[in-house]
């Protein structure tokens, strides 16, 4: 609003004196003397209204302001054709509604305010022309009346326009907070879809379509990749004899070290099933994957957690099976390497748990080497 009041007043006095200017060039100075007076209330009057609106102010004085600005304005309007006579009487009476009218249509104010406006100018023009000797009362009634028709229906429109531009901003508004309640909502169905909700890890989903989108970015620019796929041992004994609360806490603890255990951003871990995680380890050879690998084990053994009735020992342990993608076959398909880790670890459960055993290889390590 204080935007278009400050246009708008600006507008009027550079019309004012462009007025003035063509005035003086064409007309009588004797015209020109009398039309100086009146005109010369409306710059103060524009610039005084605009200066309050450079900054923001409570309701009432900015209503104050446009009030009596506008009010000056039209009586300045009205004064110029009044004083100088003749055929400029009734030529700037009606200049003056039309003042009026664009306030009223530019001006997005409260419905009080263009009524008061449209008053100032039904008012002044009635007013001026039942003191006009040149015409009839009559006349000045029907004129009045006339004019006060479009007015009124001026008026209307405004306060229609302001209603359905509040409406407008009122469903946009709705609109809005509808659609971040719904981006808020997808973005929490993305995170539990992509997120186990016990560990915090990544989903066995989100890991299989990573996997996927990962193979198909790098067909053209092959790099290797490795995968350990870790189960924690004797887990269903360990349910059955603390109970399924110590389990959670324990998958929750694993996953955590697990987490910590990986090199950087690179990698990735997600609960593949029950007791088992799945870690990609990104252009990673077999010495850096066996190194992760062994990593986590002990510092999962280190954890101490309990489980008792564990024949590898008192503590839970996990087995690691390791795959890595071959020199020659950098971009293998990530089935084929998850198949391969599951054998590895397979093979390290065979071999007593509590170890980490590369797809491939002959060897296994384990806690005593």
């Amino acid at each position: 609003m204080s935007k278009i009041v400050r246009a708008w007043m600006i507008w009027v006095v550079v019309l004012d004196v462009l007025t003035l200017a063509v005035n003086a060039a064409l007309l009588p100075a004797e015209t020109v003397r009398l039309m100086f007076a009146p005109a010369s209330i409306l710059i103060p009057a524009a610039l005084g209204a605009e200066f309050v609106f450079r900054h923001p102010r409570a309701l009432w004085v900015q209503g104050a302001a446009i009030l009596l600005g506008v009010f000056l304005i039209l009586l300045s309007v009205a004064l110029v054709g009044v004083l100088a006579g003749e055929e400029f009487y009734e030529r700037h009476l009606t200049i003056m509604l039309f003042v009026a009218v664009t306030a009223i249509i530019i001006f997005p104010v409260p419905i009080s305010w263009s009524i008061t406006v449209a008053a100032y100018g039904l008012g002044l023009y009635l007013g001026f022309q039942l003191h006009n000797s040149a015409i009839e009362r009559g006349s000045a009634l029907a004129g009045a009346l006339f004019f006060a028709t479009g007015v009124i229906a001026t008026v209307a429109a405004r306060h229609t326009a302001n209603i359905l531009a509040y409406k407008t901003f009122l469903l946009e508004i709705r609109d809005r907070m509808r659609l971040a309640e719904l981006t808020d909502a997808n973005a929490r169905l993305e995170l539990l879809a992509r997120t186990d909700p016990l560990t915090g890890v990544a989903s066995r989903r989100w890991m299989t379509e990573m996997l996927s989108r990962l193979w198909d970015d790098n067909r053209d620019q092959p790099t290797g990749n490795a995968m350990l796929m870790c189960d924690v041992d004797h887990f269903k004994q360990l349910n059955d004899s603390l109970g399924h609360a110590e389990g959670d806490r324990c998958l929750v603890k694993v996953a955590g070290i697990i987490q910590s255990s990986l090199r950087d951003e690179r990698d990735q871990v997600a609960r593949y099933g029950g007791e088992e995680f799945l870690v990609l380890l990104r252009d990673a050879n077999e010495d850096e994957a066996a190194v992760v690998a062994e990593r986590i084990r002990s510092r999962v053994e280190a954890a101490s957690l309990p489980n008792l009735q564990s024949t590898t020992g008192p503590y839970v342990t996990v087995s690691i099976g390791v795959s890595v993608a071959p020199q020659d076959d950098p971009l293998i398909a990530a089935d084929a390497l998850q198949r391969q880790a599951d054998e590895a670890l397979y093979k390290a459960k065979q071999d007593g748990r509590n170890r980490v055993s590369i797809f491939g290889s002959a060897t296994a390590t384990s806690s005593s080497g």
